[in-house]
């Protein structure tokens, strides 16, 4: 074995010319033939009878199979003849077993070398390791066609092939040349992340799956001559009987053990009073007698799983055992299927007569382990692992795969680091399962978020009003000094404060955030989490985020921005739709749903008009304290927003560019002027670039027909506006105390200026003076039918046809001739009017509006 020369260990990175697929057989697989790649032969040289030592029947074949569009690749040693002596003798397939143990150290070093290198991600530590097995190494990557180191990034997440050769074996036996070699390789992927351990530091963490194992690792076909010598043994050990009598017919089932060689493989089994046969089409008879075996244990979990024998034999069968069955363990396991011959013959004749032991807590863990040890970083399509119980699926591949891709999705994404109390939730299969911690003593925050004019406030207030007896509330809502953007450290001030000013006796509080407009909810909740005072982020924990949305609020020509964002997943838990519930089946309303649940997969959505939640359960989940520490909340935040755990997720700016201008002043206006000029703001949307829109207007501010402070908001798209009284300010809320002369408003639009936003003020309190262009088709018609003009004479040339005003031509018109008459007439009045009511406003107060 060691006077062989293994090669290299090689790492591939996709598809490369150098990976084209090939079979060869015998002698012809030699250093030479696999260095040339031309594999141009004399027609009668390569075939499997003449490729054997001295011209014979060549006994083995070495293959390389290649994905054609892809990068997977990976390359075998398969075997003519047999490994073993089917009964009880002396060994007469030397040959066999001599290229089967050096192809199986190849699969151990490929094996080996794959753990380690995903391990380290060292192709050095990789030479190491394989240096220990007398192997000469040399390390490269390909991509497409240049070559890429593996210390570079970008070959992390690529696939690659770790591939053995043993050239040139030379025939130990008989020295008769070289008999070949033997080639084994797997392509697989690696994943690495980074855990911030709980002092700070930051160690890594890493997995693999292997992505050709549905290729079999070890073939061995029987060949003519073989045959010949099985019937021959055969014939004579029947006559021996050296199993006893057979307790039953032959009958389906299935075999294997824990070498990495070893797949489950169908055949027919036999029980006999002194032993079993086992008859596969490809190893020949397998014949286990008493005399080599130690124990036999039954495991069959219930009447519709598979059931499993397991054979625990002595080292003295394994001359006897086909080569791919040798395990160090040296335990067989055989599976019958539910309700087969087999099976209903075991329970009835076998187990008595072999004395086989049944004790089903100890071998469901020895079953799991076996198969674990099959079937790790592998995804078996066999038949017999199909038929398994949920038992062995669950336990086997399903656990390794999956624990890979959930390993993988994090890694694929970046190499910020987890956090180490978060291990055992996003791996629940981890050795280390460390749950999320409850929130004990912290103050709870419950986060809401909308657009402007999504109702948000009125969710607040509605919450807050209905959940009084259940503790304190406080409130916290930027000030108005913010213009509707978001402050992260103004947030954090206010937590300290908080804190301080929750020091006294007392119940705990809950904490409700309300975040501005256009804010990416994720800042919010970064800002909440790392506070920069540790002992103040220790203190606080956010229980649930609700995202308000009102559907006809939501969307123009566009939806505005930072919708998508304020319904993120794994931050949002719940969607509140606060449109009005009699238009469920609007179209715009089933869009924006659609488009939400797009975003956000998991979400609760709850119908509540204008914020109103009626349902107990609705408000439980709104107010929910573990929602967002769930673990699918948990490990959406980490695979869609990398390095969030940290606080260092930058979130963007939105699609649309918006500005907000505040404007502040003293004076009252005039209600009626306010309203109408808010409802004009819809007409007046211009189309992209949309420069000059008004999208939302919201302050406080005072009208001349009361004293009372009032609070108004009035969305474009929706049409949605509000005036109500100012509601009571909590003392802990930030922001500035206001005066009693203070008023303010805030507009959000595209391309706002504060010269425009004052002119529009000014004009609700002094009336415009009229003219004719300034008319609207209502007060047009007004003029025409309210006013009794349009029975006036008519002058020469025209008549009425009981419709339309018709002259001596045939020309007709709705309106009567003298209309502009008319129009001149009503416009003199009406500013006669607006001058009187313009000049008394001037001397009730400042000529101006914003006039200190």
């Amino acid at each position: 074995f060691f006077c062989c020369v293994f090669q290299e260990l090689t790492l591939f990175l996709y598809f490369s010319k150098s990976q084209q697929p090939f079979v060869l057989f015998g002698k012809h697989s030699s250093s030479e033939d696999l260095e040339s790649c031309s594999f141009n032969f004399p027609s009668e040289s390569h075939q499997v009878r003449n490729t054997g030592p001295q011209g014979s029947t060549a006994r083995h074949m070495i293959l390389k199979c290649v994905a054609p569009k892809g990068p997977l690749a990976c390359s075998r040693t398969y075997f003519f003849g047999t490994t073993h002596s089917p009964y009880l003798g002396e060994s007469f397939f030397f040959f066999f077993r001599l290229l089967s143990q050096i192809y199986s150290a190849a699969v151990q070093a490929v094996l080996s070398g794959i753990k380690c290198y995903s391990c380290t991600s060292s192709a050095t530590k990789v030479r190491k390791t394989a240096l220990n097995f007398n192997i000469y190494l040399t390390a490269s990557c390909f991509f497409i066609f240049r070559i890429i180191p593996l210390t570079d990034e970008e070959s992390r997440y690529v696939v690659k092939t770790a591939s053995m050769t043993v050239h040139d074996i030379p025939d130990l036996q008989w020295d008769r040349g070289d008999l070949g070699s033997v080639v084994f390789s797997e392509s697989f992927l690696e994943s690495s992340i980074n855990i911030q351990q709980k002092d700070g530091t930051v160690s890594s963490d890493s997995c693999y799956t292997i992505l050709t194992t549905t290729v079999p690792r070890y073939a061995c076909w029987l060949v003519p001559c073989a045959l010949m010598i099985y019937n021959m043994r055969l014939k004579q050990k029947e006559d021996d009987t050296c199993l006893g009598t057979a307790l039953t017919v032959a009958d389906a089932a299935y075999v294997f053990s824990s070498s990495q060689l070893s797949t489950p493989e169908e055949g027919k089994i036999i029980f006999f009073s002194e032993g079993l046969l086992f008859i596969h089409s490809q190893y020949g008879s397998i014949t286990l007698s008493k005399d080599h075996i130690n124990t036999i244990k039954f495991y069959d979990p219930d009447s519709s799983a598979v059931a499993s024998l397991f054979v625990e034999y002595d080292s003295s069968l394994l001359p006897h055992l086909p080569f791919p069955l040798h395990s160090s363990d040296q335990c067989l396991v055989f599976a019958l299927q539910p309700r087969s011959k087999s099976h209903r013959a075991f329970y009835s004749k076998v187990r008595t007569a072999l004395l086989v032991k049944r004790s089903k807590e100890v071998l469901a863990v020895k079953f799991q382990n076996l198969l674990l040890s099959i079937t790790l970083h592998e995804q078996s399509q066999n038949t017999f692992l199909s038929s398994c119980d949920s038992f062995v699926l669950t336990n086997c591949c399903v656990l390794a795969l999956t624990r890979f891709l959930q390993h993988f999705a994090l890694s694929s994404i970046s190499q910020e680091p987890i956090l180490y109390d978060h291990l055992g939730v996003l791996f629940p299969s981890a050795e280390l399962k460390n749950p999320v911690n409850g929130h004990g003593d912290k103050v709870v925050i419950t986060i809401i978020t909308g657009l402007p004019g999504s109702h948000k406030k009125r969710l607040c207030n509605f919450l807050v009003q209905l959940n009084k007896e259940r503790g304190r509330w406080v409130v916290y809502e930027p000030g108005p000094d913010s213009c509707d953007s978001f402050s992260a450290s103004h947030l954090q001030q206010y937590l300290s404060s908080f804190l301080e000013s929750q020091r006294g006796p007392g119940g705990k509080p809950r904490l409700l955030v309300l975040s501005p407009g256009y804010t990416d909810v994720l800042d919010v909740v970064q800002a909440v989490l790392f506070h920069p005072d540790p002992v103040v982020q220790a203190c606080f924990t956010i229980g649930a985020v609700t995202a308000c949305v009102d559907p006809f609020a939501s969307c123009l020509e566009f939806t505005f921005p930072k919708l998508m964002e304020q319904c993120s997943q794994g931050i949002v838990s719940t969607v509140v739709f606060t449109g009005l519930t009699a238009e469920q089946k609007h179209p715009l309303m089933q869009y924006v749903q659609q488009l939400v649940r797009s975003a956000n997969p998991t979400a609760a959505f709850i119908l509540a008009e204008r914020g109103a939640v009626t349902r107990t359960e609705d408000v439980n989940l709104i107010l929910s304290e573990s929602s967002f520490n769930e673990p699918q909340m948990l490990r959406a935040r980490y695979v869609l927003y990398p390095g969030w755990c940290k606080g260092r997720f930058f979130s963007g700016s939105g699609s649309l560019i918006l500005t907000q201008q505040r404007v502040a002043f003293n004076r009252p206006l005039e209600r009626p002027l306010f309203v109408t000029r808010c409802k004009a703001f819809k007409s007046s949307l211009k189309p992209s670039p949309f420069r000059g829109n008004v999208y939302n207007v919201w302050g406080k501010v005072r009208f001349s027909d009361s004293e009372q402070l009032m609070e108004v908001s009035y969305n474009t798209v929706s049409g949605s506006l509000s005036i109500a009284s100012e509601q009571s300010v909590d003392p802990l809320t930030p922001g500035p105390k206001e005066t009693g002369t203070s008023c303010f408003m805030v507009f959000d639009g595209v391309g706002l200026t504060e010269d425009g936003v004052k002119d529009w003020l000014r004009l609700c309190t002094k009336q415009p003076k009229k003219t004719k262009n300034s008319l609207s088709p209502h007060e047009i018609k007004t003029i025409h039918v309210s006013i009794i003009r349009h029975l006036d004479p008519l002058p020469p040339g025209y008549f009425y046809n009981g419709c339309q005003y018709v002259d001596i031509f045939g020309e007709k018109r709705n309106f009567h001739p003298n209309m502009e008459d008319f129009i001149k007439a009503y416009i003199a009045e009406a500013n006669k009017e607006i001058e009187i009511f313009n000049r008394q406003l001037e001397l009730q107060g400042q000529p101006d509006l914003f006039d200190p």
